[in-house]
């Protein structure tokens, strides 16, 4: 089993709140996003979007346009450069199985929104104003964009999504066993489609440096996608490419793989030699990736105690014509809850619209929301509390990996805390049975779970002999706080202070990194940085033992601590070396590593790793008018060892959010008849404001975990996963009324 890393410094900073390192230069707009670098001769290009979801270009006059003053040159599948390489399958580090999207590849159009010009011009005005007058004539078919009619033709994906589990073989007789079971309990259950929004809109500048080398700034999670997607479809050199993001202005998934504005920008730019921006509108967002529909079903048999004897999970997700999707939907059931007599199944459905996408903790928004939902109408049935119940098939391994235990699991005391908080032991059980005036009160509650991952990453440290340090690597900073932990981490290995640290981050020149998604650049990258900075630590420790007269002469590497800019004799501070000294006694002007971290695999061939929640909900809800204040939350988490509980809090608060967005408001409206979204912008699409927020309580429980040197587990998901659920329960104890197809909107509380 993997022991704590010893970083032979002292938890100074680690553990500690600490405001944001990056929050002065966003909070000033010193921060540049992707469609905010400037460069010499930089012209500017829209995207004209299609009008039909489904059918072929017959006709595109870019005549009008091309007469504008200032217009450069419209891009359509007429006359695009055979600069790129169309026919080449490019797969980024996140792609499912397919074939990705092309942009101006041919007349054939597969989705609502695909771009099928490009118009270049000197200004942005121009070039929007441009594309208006470019004229399109489509032979439209109808598309099909409802994943349950289609049910019938649902198969299961040939290839398996990389790093995607599908659900394991049946075991036990699970139709015997629910059939035979006392209490049956079988629903439908159904999530709106939804689109991450992000404030900041995709955006690709091109910097065309002039000597056949680009700098490009994209809004992406993981700059390395990005370059690999430049080289792959453009056949360019990695040295010709560098690709940064400092900053990113949210993602929540929808950065995680390159999207068309960085095709478009790129190929203007080599064709006209000269750099180019792309910025896509709130309106064209709503025309690429999303969170899937998933059509559910959840047949749960137990005892008249409660005790599972059957537990189903089937779903059927929606995808593109062109790529399998794919997510983990139904296998959280089994993770979650023992059973002997389990059957899994997860299918796709292929329609007319772009692929979905990753959507922060993808597939355990989903499944976990029906199997939570079922877990509290199972509750009602047996009449047990539903903590009782959860608590009474409770899982202490993971069915899904060959019963294999959990590292750890401190969801018990997730259970404990969060209801004792909450103030769970006052609720009377009865539906309709607690109001306030006018306002009927219902609380509900339901666990949360999300895998605890790490992943092989890099990362550079370097002293210079003034004292200052510089860590970094590739990896990107969606807001989540990774300059803030990656820069606590280094000032405590080296016994510097965070004002003595830089971090940098987003640059392909930088030590390699994975892209930030998954919950798992704390333990990756930050166990990296951790080790270069350990590695130049050594370094400067073996030229402190050479100094003339050294306190440290005969002392081993283990026996030291570095503490206040000094390597100390642990328990003996008063013989110690400043890291200053140690370096200008020798001439060195910087000390220097690399070095590289990755997952534990004796750890993960004897144990699974998972965060776990907790999450109680108060709703009020006006008896006439059926409208939804919820008025508190508690989400208590286990998620291993807290880097720093402010900017933690932050991103729990951050997930508790989106999770009230997707229970009561958040909803991609689609006209099946013309397979497009109507709501595609901020106030059509709602998600929640500040007046839709009240009280959210973040308790984080004591939890060791060994999964990886750091002992964290990932925050980025957790606080979401649940919370929808817990809105749902919360609405029926207060309502009576049961409503399985989010979001929970006044209609269906009146209806």
């Amino acid at each position: 089993m993997t022991q704590t890393f010893s970083s032979t410094g002292r938890d100074t900073f680690v553990g500690r709140p600490h405001s944001r390192v990056d929050g002065p230069a966003k909070a000033t707009g010193l921060a540049k996003y992707a469609g905010e670098f400037n460069a010499p001769d930089l012209s500017h290009g829209y995207v004209v979007s299609s009008a039909i979801a489904k059918g072929r270009i017959v006709a595109i006059d870019t005549a009008a346009a091309e007469a504008v003053p200032g217009v450069i040159r419209v891009f359509t599948h007429e006359n695009r450069p055979r600069t790129a390489w169309l026919d080449y399958n490019y797969q980024d580090a996140v792609a499912p199985p397919g074939s990705p999207f092309r942009p101006l590849y041919d007349d054939t159009i597969a989705y609502s929104g695909q771009p099928v010009a490009l118009v270049v011009a000197e200004d942005f005005d121009t070039a929007r104003h441009a594309a208006t007058l470019v004229r399109v004539d489509y032979e439209a078919e109808a598309p099909e964009t409802d994943p349950s009619k289609l049910l019938d033709l649902a198969y299961d994906p040939p290839k398996k999504r990389s790093g995607i589990k599908p659900p394991p073989k049946p075991w036990g007789d699970a139709s015997a066993a629910y059939d035979a079971a006392p209490i049956k309990l079988r629903e439908e259950y159904r999530l709106a489609v939804e689109h991450h929004n992000p404030m900041e809109p995709h955006a690709s500048t091109v910097v065309y440096e002039g000597d056949g080398t680009y700098t490009v700034y994209d809004k992406i999670q993981g700059v390395s996608n990005s370059q690999g997607y430049l080289t792959g479809v453009f056949g360019l050199k990695k040295d010709d490419v560098r690709v940064m993001n400092p900053y990113l202005g949210g993602g929540f998934g929808a950065g995680l793989r390159p999207q068309y504005q960085l095709f478009l920008a790129m190929l203007a730019a080599r064709e006209l030699k000269r750099s180019v921006r792309v910025v896509l509108t709130r309106d064209q967002m709503f025309s690429f990736t999303y969170r899937p529909d998933a059509l559910q079903t959840v047949s749960l048999g137990s005892d008249r105690d409660g005790a599972l004897q059957s537990l189903r999970h089937d779903a059927v997700g929606a995808t593109s014509r062109f790529e399998d999707y794919q997510e983990v939907v139904v296998n959280w059931s089994a993770v979650l809850y023992g059973c002997e007599n389990v059957a899994l199944s997860y299918k796709l459905a292929q329609v007319d619209t772009f692929s979905p996408g990753d959507m922060r903790a993808p597939g355990a928004v989903t499944g976990v929301f029906a199997i939570e939902t079922a877990m509290d109408e199972l509750a009602y049935a047996t009449g047990l509390d539903p903590i009782a119940l959860r608590l009474k098939n409770y899982s202490e391994s993971d069915a899904t990996a060959e019963g294999k235990p959990f590292g750890s699991k401190a969801l018990k005391a997730c259970f404990t805390q969060g209801a004792d908080r909450f103030g769970w032991d006052r609720r009377n059980p009865e539906p309709r049975s607690m109001r306030e005036g006018k306002e009927l009160v219902g609380w509900g509650m339901a666990t949360g779970v999300w895998e605890s991952m790490m992943m092989q990453s890099s990362a550079r440290a370097a002293l210079t002999a003034d004292g200052r340090l510089e860590v970094g690597n590739s990896t990107g900073d969606l807001g989540t706080g990774t300059y803030t932990i990656l820069t606590q981490i280094a000032a405590d290995t080296l016994g510097l202070t965070m004002e003595d640290v830089t971090t940098k981050l987003g640059d392909t020149r930088l030590a390699e990194a994975p892209v930030a998604g998954g919950s798992w650049t704390a333990a990756s990258s930050g166990t990296a940085v951790m080790k270069a900075c350990r590695n130049v630590g050594e370094q400067v420790f073996k030229l402190a033992r050479q100094m003339e007269g050294s306190p440290l002469a005969n002392v081993d590497f283990e026996r030291v601590a570095f503490t206040d800019g000094r390597i100390e004799v642990a328990g003996d501070p008063g013989r110690s070396v400043s890291l200053v000294d140690a370096m200008r006694a020798a001439g060195v002007e910087s000390v220097e590593a690399t070095e590289s971290a990755g997952p534990d695999t004796d750890f993960n061939a004897k144990y699974e790793a998972y965060t776990h929640s907790a999450v109680f909900v108060e709703v009020k809800i006006d008896e006439e008018l059926g409208q939804v204040r919820l008025t508190r939350v508690v989400s208590a988490i286990a998620a291993g060892k807290i880097l720093n509980p402010k900017t933690a809090r932050s991103q729990i608060i951050g997930g508790v959010v989106m999770g009230i967005g997707s229970a009561l408001e958040e909803e991609s409206m689609m006209d099946h008849r013309l397979g497009r979204f109507m709501n595609h912008n901020l106030g059509e699409y709602h998600v929640p404001v500040s007046a839709d927020i009240h009280d959210i309580d973040v308790i984080f429980v004591d939890e060791e975990d060994k999964a990886n040197p750091l002992g964290v587990k990932g925050l980025g998901e957790i606080g979401i996963v649940g919370t929808a659920a817990a809105v749902a329960n919360a609405v029926y104890h207060a309502t009576g009324k049961r409503i399985r197809h989010l979001p929970i909107t006044i209609d269906k509380i009146l209806g």
